[in-house]
């Protein structure tokens, strides 16, 4: 990649990386929901120009379906799960979590879509589920009591999370083919922010978030939803999917590094092991280590 695309790459992955901070700074004070609704609102105002002086709002209807589907599997279920699962989690483990999302595409590819997956792939996903045990590890208790239940709870909810991402990753690939990425990413957060709507203003906070939240929630929508976008579909037109998809490696890198300095998160061998485990089954999953030989 030239210099540029790599300046980029390493951008998008400190914003998305960033994204877990915020969500951990805000979401005490919205609650799940209505930081969804935020973000969403936010984030579609700033494609929503973009959409209507490039390809037209109307292609929004000519593929209201398919963008429906992705504005549920893609954003509003999974970015609730996940922002209820960090009013218990740290940014770090959950970036760690994250970087599940390709296997759980692989595995949803192969059992529900009759895939193709090369033994590579399956080792990979073995890998990759090895790291994860790693990491959850200390979390999990089904006494169903105390704080093991909840953190218990909240990493059930992250993976649900991260196994939405992977199915809409499926679908998206199967039903958008003719959908440009601009439409869908807009469509879909207007979508998702009008099916959040309701859910939002019945669990409103009765006390208003201060100023510090309601920042952390703006920059989360404006600059890690709406921003974010723009420079991935950027990134992808010049360097293609599959070297854009690169960013799922740093994204862990940064959100532990914003996390660890401006949260005094704690950095343990068990997080940097189990997330280390759980790139390694990733990068072997997507085929990473042959392209690499290959190229040698």
């Amino acid at each position: 990649m030239r210099a540029r695309d790599t300046i980029d790459l390493v951008l998008l992955a400190a914003i998305w990386g960033s994204s877990f901070l915020f969500i951990r700074i805000a979401a005490p004070a919205f609650g799940p929901v209505a930081l969804v609704e935020v973000r969403m609102v936010s984030g579609a105002l700033v494609l929503l120009p973009l959409l209507a002086t490039g390809i037209g709002i109307g292609t929004l209807r000519t593929h209201a379906r398919q963008i429906a589907l992705i504005s549920v599997i893609n954003f509003a279920v999974p970015f609730v799960l996940v922002t209820y699962a960090m009013l218990t989690l740290t940014a770090a483990f959950t970036s760690m979590l994250n970087g599940t999302v390709p296997m759980w595409t692989a595995l949803i590819a192969a059992l529900w879509f009759g895939e193709r997956v090369r033994p590579s792939q399956w080792l990979g996903l073995a890998v990759g589920a090895a790291g994860v045990l790693v990491l959850v590890g200390d979390k999990i208790d089904l006494s169903r009591s105390g704080a093991g239940w909840t953190e218990t709870i909240a990493v059930g909810a992250a993976l649900l999370g991260m196994m939405c991402y992977g199915l809409s990753a499926n679908v998206a690939r199967r039903t958008l083919g003719g959908v440009p990425p601009l439409a869908t990413a807009t469509g879909s957060q207007i979508a998702a922010a009008a099916l959040l709507a309701p859910a939002a203003l019945l669990t409103w906070p009765a006390q208003p978030p201060s100023a510090g939240p309601w920042m952390a929630a703006t920059v989360l929508g404006v600059l890690c939803t709406g921003f974010a976008h723009l420079l991935y579909f950027r990134l992808i037109a010049r360097v293609g999917a599959m070297r854009a998809a690169n960013v799922t490696y740093l994204i862990p890198l940064f959100a532990t590094l914003w996390g660890t300095i401006f949260l005094a998160e704690p950095l343990t061998v068990r997080l940097v092991t189990g997330g280390a485990i759980v790139l390694a089954g990733t990068a072997l999953a997507l085929g990473v280590f042959s392209r690499l030989r290959q190229r040698a």
